[in-house]
């Protein structure tokens, strides 16, 4: 028992050790150009999605109506649109340096099925290690929100709100 005890001691120094030498001799990848390390999105996809689930609203506290959907549009443009792009515009130069590559919420998968708790937690937090910041000292929860319920209206936005986020950035 005592020899398997300090084997099992032994073999987490090493594998700890192995893993202060694999950062400390700067082998882990850290350019965005670079791919990523062993078990990195497995890994850190469990915690978001676990932390979502667990802290995410439920509920709106606003409707999603036009005005408010105009709102979100309007602050999307302004605050979101250079990492995730606008409805039918080429992606900046930006999204395509970042590590890992941002979402284009407007081509391709977005986030219209994501619930609206999921994106409003995504803006308000941030999310560690991905260049997503979190919002919840630069804009107020109505604001978050906005954003969060036109994100999960996308696909079916008032005339207004559309033109918006079809304008290309200047």
């Amino acid at each position: 028992m005592k020899k398997t005890l300090l084997g099992f001691v032994l073999a987490l120094v090493v594998v700890v050790l192995g893993a202060l030498a694999y950062f400390g001799l700067g082998l882990a990848p850290v350019a965005t150009s670079a791919p990523p390390m062993p078990f990195e999105r497995l890994v850190a996809g469990m915690a978001l999605h676990a932390r979502i689930s667990k802290e995410a609203p439920s509920q709106a506290p606003i409707p999603a109506d036009e005005p408010n959907l105009l709102a979100g549009a309007r602050i999307y443009r302004e605050q979101c649109s250079v990492c995730h792009g606008l409805s039918g515009q080429a992606e900046t130069g930006i999204a395509k340096g970042m590590f890992p590559h941002p979402p284009q919420l407007f081509s391709g998968h977005g986030v219209t099925d994501d619930p609206p708790g999921e994106t409003y937690w995504k803006a308000a937090n941030g999310i560690r290690l991905t260049g997503m910041p979190g919002f919840k000292g630069s804009l107020s929860d109505t604001q978050l929100w906005q954003v969060s319920l036109m994100l999960a209206n996308a696909d079916k936005l008032p005339a207004a709100a559309k033109a918006v986020v079809g304008e290309p950035l200047k």
